[in-house]
């Protein structure tokens, strides 16, 4: 809210109090109060947060590697995955971001830059990311010598096994995650009990996959799917009703785009070739025009 002062000032002077002339040092004293406070008012209102500039999401890939143990086989049982936005150690303010390839995996053949995919560019809010932890279930087990031995996570079926990451989020870029046990420090003998415990050692670290294609396509009113991909990476979505679309999370690279009209509106497929995506920029096709 702005204020026009010296609107404010001849307001003032216009106002009649029927007050005596040896008063008018009282007068004085109320419209400078009143002044003050307009300003103070007008101040507050200018620096009150505005909505509409709200930034937009970003997104997250998690993906699950080894490094190599002196074991046979580690089989682990991964239900879930969760972030949190701040670094308080209760249950509340975790968020599942609906990890897509749960079930059990031996993590000693994820060696060697083989990983498996946990979760796949699933948007949430950009800002401050404190802590990442993985789910697992009770199907943990480790091989030994020929036998297989349950592994007992009780910490992690109950609350997961965190990790602070204290990571920033930027708007419209992909953060991959790429959580590495280490199985050598995470599997421990319980005394002389026989109980074998799986205490995990995990690393996190964080690869930013930026870049966004947008563009528009004309006619407006017939549904459309545009379609980058570089060979590896394929990501995909529709134009709104105003024709816009966005690819958010594209590694960099060169794409070929794809835009496929609805078969129903007889209009033909067309292609782009060589679109160059680079780390947080975003590359505009301008509007494209179907026939």
């Amino acid at each position: 809210m702005l204020l026009n002062l010296k609107k404010v000032q001849k307001t003032l002077q216009n106002v009649y109090l029927p007050i005596n002339p040896q008063d008018m040092k009282t007068l004085k004293t109320l419209k400078l109060i009143f002044v003050t406070l307009l300003i103070v008012t007008g101040i507050s209102c200018d620096n009150e947060p505005n909505n509409s500039d709200s930034q937009g999401p970003a997104s997250i890939s998690v993906r699950l590697q080894d490094m190599p143990g002196d074991y046979e086989n580690v089989f682990v049982d991964v239900m879930d995955v969760m972030v949190k936005y701040d670094s308080d150690e209760g249950e509340n303010g975790w968020q599942s971001l609906e990890a897509i390839n749960t079930g059990v995996y031996d993590l000693l053949e994820l060696t060697g830059g083989v990983d498996v995919l946990l979760v796949d560019n699933y948007e949430i809010p950009s800002g401050v990311l404190k802590q990442v932890r993985l789910v697992l279930g009770e199907e943990n087990s480790v091989v030994i010598e020929g036998d297989t031995l349950p592994l007992s996570t009780p910490s992690a079926q109950q609350s997961g096994l965190k990790i602070h990451v204290n990571q920033a989020l930027e708007p419209n870029i992909n953060y991959t995650f790429l959580l590495d046990f280490d199985v050598d420090e995470s599997i421990v003998m319980a005394g002389n009990s026989g109980n074998i415990i799986l205490k995990p050692r995990l690393r996190a670290s964080v690869e930013a996959l930026s870049g966004i294609i947008i563009g528009s396509v004309v006619p407006a009113d017939v549904q459309t799917e545009i379609t980058a991909t570089n060979g590896t990476d394929t990501i995909s979505a529709f134009a709104d009703s105003d024709g816009n679309f966005m690819l958010v999370g594209l590694p960099e690279g060169s794409y070929t785009v794809t835009i496929t009209p609805d078969t129903s509106s007889e209009l033909a497929e067309q292609t782009i070739e060589n679109v160059e995506v680079t780390v947080g920029n975003t590359t505009d096709l301008g509007e494209i025009i179907l026939n």
